[in-house]
């Protein structure tokens, strides 16, 4: 059912597009504006089509949700378990360590047996690492909040820095004549280091709804957490400076066309920034700005009279620019001076190092005098662009700020 009614909103939402498509080319006067009341107009079909676009990412969201409930919850025992591969799981993905780590996040004292249970996932400043079934969910959970972990390339470390090699140039190959030597052409490497910055967040629960069994403590932590570190990520991942966070891609990704104007793009500056981007990286390339942005974009045709944006007709296909997939997200700057506006590239080459072992602690005097419990989740992570020519910016005309 969700997913016919997502076929009929996108199917609305074409319709409203092409009649806004209509109305914008039939109003416009010989100098291609609208009237104010004309303007008025085009305005609300176009906040429709925004709507309708929210929508259809809240029944697609719904739908998978719907699809996890559906599934069940438990399945009849006819015999012994048995593990498949003839081995007792171990440390933190053994059932005993999942069993006290949320008896240890339940309880405000937890026994001695317990305690000591948790002590291989006690982490260096004294909380417990979360059981690795609830890491691999918090791992989903923040893709889900992130639309960075979707596009760029994840990796795990376990301590230490990561060091990158990346080719800095190539080598090539020359016409050899008879029995004449082989010129030297050799390639040059360079090594990028990814190292890991922590990224921590307290989250707050009443007395009341933890010690009611049928509140989903894990499910909530799960949310909540992947929520927050999901937000401020993404935005590290995009205008990060590097100091105490990663180092945000538009710092490295290479210019690939100037804007003539400070608050305005044309049709013809994106086709530019399409084509400044290699042939190889195309074919994964994705589109990446804010929802302003493409509210503009929509408006804009090619030469051949087309407009640039369409939308995506069919339920998980993409909006497109130009062919390629649109990524919106909030943290991209707005058309402004001097602004990195829009990105093109394939955002594979981000590399994100997650150093294995997220941690929960349990803070029950922090703020007992209002009846909750605070639980403190942190993780350790880092993100860079390991190859700048993979991605090509749009900027603004004029200096920033």
């Amino acid at each position: 059912m969700a997913k016919n009614k997502i076929n009929e909103l996108r199917a609305q939402r074409a319709k409203t597009w092409e009649s806004a498509k209509a109305f914008l080319d039939s109003h416009r006067n010989d100098k291609g504006i609208l009237s104010a009341e004309d303007t008025h107009t085009y305005e609300q079909m176009e906040q429709e089509i925004v709507d309708l676009g929210h929508e259809i990412e809240r029944q697609e969201r719904l739908d998978a949700m719907e699809r996890e409930m559906a599934l069940p919850v438990n399945t009849p025992i006819t015999g012994k378990p048995q593990n498949p591969h003839g081995e007792e799981k171990t440390g933190r993905a053994s059932d005993e360590y999942k069993k006290n780590f949320w008896n240890a996040m339940r309880m405000k004292n937890p026994d001695r047996a317990i305690v000591n249970a948790l002590q291989i996932g006690t982490d260096s400043e004294g909380g417990y690492l979360v059981p690795d079934e609830f890491e691999r969910t918090l791992v989903s959970g923040l893709s889900e909040n992130n639309i960075f972990r979707t596009l760029a390339h994840v990796i795990q470390t376990t301590s230490g820095d990561r060091k990158i090699p990346v080719v800095a140039s190539h080598g090539s190959a020359s016409w050899v004549d008879e029995e004449g030597s082989y010129k030297e052409s050799d390639e040059a490497f360079s090594q990028i280091t990814i190292g890991a910055y922590k990224l921590g967040t307290m989250i707050k629960v009443s007395e009341e709804l933890l010690n009611d069994s049928i509140f989903d403590i894990q499910s909530y932590l799960a949310t909540e957490f992947a929520r927050r570190i999901g937000n401020a990520e993404e935005e590290a991942f995009i205008t990060g400076n590097g100091t105490g966070k990663p180092t945000g891609f538009l710092s490295s990704a290479e210019l690939g066309v100037t804007a003539a104007g400070d608050k305005a793009i044309t049709a013809d500056e994106l086709i530019d920034l399409y084509h400044s981007l290699a042939v190889p990286y195309r074919g994964k390339a994705v589109w990446m700005l804010n929802d302003s942005t493409v509210q503009f974009i929509r408006k804009l045709k090619d030469n051949n009279g087309q407009y640039l944006w369409q939308p995506g007709l069919v339920a998980g296909a993409p909006d497109t620019i130009l062919g390629r997939p649109v990524k919106v997200s909030r943290y991209m700057p707005s058309l402004a001076a001097g602004n990195k506006a829009i990105a093109f590239g394939d955002f594979s080459y981000y590399w994100i190092a997650d150093r294995q072992g997220r941690s929960f602690r349990r803070l029950d005097e922090l703020f007992a005098v209002n009846g909750q419990v605070g639980f403190r989740g942190s993780q350790r992570v880092d993100g860079k662009l390991i190859l700048p020519e993979a991605i090509k910016v749009l900027q603004m005309k004029g200096a920033a700020g």
